[in-house]
C-alpha cells in the first residue's frame, strides 16, 4: 500500500468533519454523507499535485465536495434537501413560545435557502447552521473572508425578497 503525501493527509484531517457535516445536511443521512466525502477525497487524491498547483486548492476542493454532494443526491434519486431536518434544531425553537409556528417559519426559511445560488446557500449554511465564523468559512470555500460578508449580506437580501420582509427597516441608502 502506498503511503500518502503528507500535505494530503493533513488537508484530509482538516476538512473532514467539516465536509461531513456539510454533506450530511445536503444528504441527510450519515452513512450517505461519509461516503460522499470519502469519494471527494479519493478524486482529490488521484489528481492531488494538480491540486496543490491550482491557484485555489480548497476552493477547489469544495468544489468537488458540493459536487461529490449532489452526485450522491442523484444516484439515489434524491433532491438535495438542506436544511429540512435543522428546521427541528434551532434555538428558536426549542425556546420558542408558539413551537409549530416557529417550526413553520423555519420550514419556510429553509426552503427559500434552497433557492438560494451555491455560493450563497453554502456561505448561510456554514456561518449558520454550523455556527462557523467568517474567517473558517473562508478558509473552506476559499473565498476572502469579505466575499464571505459579501455573499452573506446578498443571501439576506434575497431571502427578505423571497419572504416579502420589509425592507425599509434596515433604511435605504439615498
Amino acid at each position: 500500500m502506498t503511503e500518502l503525501p503528507v500535505d494530503f493527509s493533513a488537508f484530509h484531517q482538516l476538512n473532514r468533519a467539516t465536509y461531513i457535516r456539510y454533506a450530511e445536511t445536503i444528504l441527510n443521512n450519515r452513512a450517505d454523507a461519509e461516503e460522499a466525502v470519502d469519494t471527494c477525497f479519493e478524486k482529490l487524491l488521484r489528481c492531488w499535485e494538480a491540486v496543490l498547483s491550482k491557484e485555489n486548492p480548497a476552493g477547489y476542493a469544495w468544489r468537488v465536495l458540493r459536487n461529490c454532494t449532489l452526485d450522491a443526491c442523484t444516484a439515489r434519486a434524491r433532491r438535495p434537501v438542506p436544511f429540512d431536518t435543522a428546521a427541528f434544531h434551532t434555538e428558536a425553537l426549542l425556546s420558542a413560545v408558539d413551537p409549530v409556528g416557529q417550526l413553520e417559519e423555519s420550514l419556510n426559511l429553509f426552503h427559500h435557502i434552497r433557492m438560494l445560488p451555491p455560493r450563497q446557500m453554502d456561505v448561510i449554511l456554514l456561518l449558520h447552521a454550523h455556527g462557523m465564523t467568517t474567517h473558517k468559512v473562508a478558509e473552506h470555500l476559499g473565498i476572502t473572508a469579505a466575499s464571505v460578508r459579501s455573499n452573506a449580506r446578498h443571501a439576506v437580501r434575497r431571502l427578505r425578497e423571497l419572504l416579502h420582509l420589509d425592507n425599509d427597516t434596515e433604511g435605504t441608502a439615498g
